[in-house]
């Protein structure tokens, strides 16, 4: 099947369009600029704030202006993703789609479809005269991915619709009415730079093949952290050699549970068999441990260039001994909705800056506010124990269900008629921007809900083709029997 042949059109057309204008988190300009074409194009009324954030607004349809207002919100900005041997310029390339059976999905890197499908959902609408619905905003928010900035700089007038949809969910046929609140923790080792003996053998240990996955969404799969994983090999290999740390990098995004990860050792000349033997047997354990999760897992033993330098045997210790306690994954499951995680952590990212610094950036999250922050108290314990400097971002509030929302009620109701099955409700542990507009607009009445993806956040992201016409039949509907004022 075609990209053109896909249907509902209008949408996948939008949605080709918006996979050639590049626009990684805090890099927005080109997708900012697009969506202000596209409304003095079509004639609408459309304000950009300080943030960058587009709300672009369409009149109702004849016979429906009594309806209220409602809000179509996506956020613009993608993860930027992708296999170690693609080569892909996130800031000037385009997204290359390809179509496998019912999936679209991208060539080596992420596709985008969080949240571009929404992005192109919402354009189809407003170019659409056809489509019956009340008055209407799209309100387009910039860095949904790496800090939310958009949704916190919104400014209390900016909208005014009463109900807002937003469109960035990733289960068709579920209806979510409620999200986890985060915050993110970092910790900061100094290191001193050290000889290396002579007579020592230098290697470079990879782990590589993980899925990776949605720090929120994804925790709760067992999958495995390339960081921790590593880790657990260099702090064996600590203990029983005499071994130099002279680089470590793993994970990139604090929202993405890491997939590959890379340290370069140095051990003596005569222990360098045992070093391969020692990594075969461990390879084996833990690709035995992670073979239904994890069934591409493989560890890697290179032999690397020598290196004049290496972190100062202290830090290493403390640096793999703090890395080793700290918690990562789910941390407590919900005592009010059966099945849903209620609080987790994610070791994201360990990488070496500036000034021998060693960065080590993770993101708690929880739908309970106290939750969230003793999680991330956790988190800030153990890598003070070890001596490193730790600081928290500003996080974000979670989204308290409303059992008895008006636009709830709507959406269960047309999914029943339409589709002839009940509509799934649900809370969400990943993080999504309603919680902050609820703090500027608190008589909002919100759901969320999207076609099918998977793998988001990192190379395997994909988004089930016919999901998509569902859902797209959902909205329309939705938007047709909106609430009368």
């Amino acid at each position: 099947m075609e990209q053109e042949e896909l249907k509902p059109a209008g949408v996948f057309r939008y949605f080709k369009e918006i996979c050639q204008v590049p626009r990684p988190s805090k890099k927005e300009e080109k997708i900012i600029a697009y969506l202000q074409d596209f409304g003095k194009k079509h004639g609408l009324d459309t304000q950009t704030d300080d943030a960058g954030n587009v709300l672009i607004k369409k009149p109702a349809s004849a016979g429906l202006e009594d309806r209220k207002t409602i809000v179509l919100q996506a956020h613009v900005d993608m993860v930027c993703e992708k296999n170690n041997d693609v080569q892909h310029d996130f800031l000037n390339d385009p997204i290359e789609t390809i179509i496998e059976g019912d999936w679209m999905k991208a060539k080596g890197t992420t596709l985008g479809a969080d949240n571009g499908i929404g992005v192109a959902t919402a354009l189809a609408i407003l170019a659409d005269d056809s489509i019956e619905h009340g008055p209407l905003e799209c309100l387009f928010t910039v860095d949904e991915e790496t800090g939310l900035t958009g949704a916190f700089a919104l400014k209390e007038g900016f909208m005014n619709g009463d109900i807002l949809l937003n469109l960035d969910s990733e289960d068709e046929g579920e209806l979510f009415i409620g999200c986890a609140g985060g915050i993110d923790s970092v910790a900061e080792f100094t290191y001193k730079e050290i000889d290396v003996p002579a007579g020592y053998f230098f290697c470079k240990v990879q782990v590589k093949g993980l899925k990776g996955g949605h720090s929120g969404g994804d925790i709760h799969l067992g999958l495995g952290n390339a960081n921790k994983l590593l880790n657990r090999f260099l702090s064996q290999t600590f203990r029983k050699y005499d071994m130099y740390l002279c680089a470590i990098d793993g994970g990139n995004l604090r929202n993405a549970i890491p997939r590959e990860a890379h340290a370069v050792i140095a051990v003596p000349e005569a222990d360098k068999h045992a070093l391969r033997a020692d990594l075969n047997v461990f390879a084996a354990e833990v690709e035995a441990e992670y073979a239904v999760s994890d069934p591409d897992l493989t560890f890697i033993l290179e032999s690397e260039t020598a290196c004049a330098k290496a972190i100062d045997k202290d830090t290493t210790k403390r640096l793999l001994q703090a890395l080793y306690a700290a918690p990562h994954g789910v941390y407590a499951m919900s005592q009010d909705i059966p099945g849903l995680v209620e609080t987790s952590t994610n070791l994201a990212s360990v990488k070496m800056k500036p000034e021998n610094v060693i960065r080590i950036e993770t993101s708690q999250r929880s739908s309970t506010a106290s939750s969230k922050q003793d999680i991330a108290n956790m988190v800030r314990t153990v890598f003070e124990m070890a001596g490193a400097v730790v600081s928290h971002g500003d996080g974000y509030p979670g989204w308290k269900p409303n059992p008895h929302s008006e636009i709830l009620e709507i959406a269960s109701e047309s999914y029943k008629r339409l589709f002839g099955v009940e509509a799934k409700v649900k809370a969400i542990h990943a993080g999504l921007e309603c919680g902050l507009f609820l703090d500027k607009y608190p008589k909002l009445d919100m759901i969320s809900f999207g076609p099918t993806l998977q793998g988001v956040h990192s190379p395997d992201e994909r988004m089930l083709i016919p999901s998509v016409e569902k859902f797209w039949i959902h909205l329309l509907d939705i938007l047709k029997h909106a609430p009368h004022k």
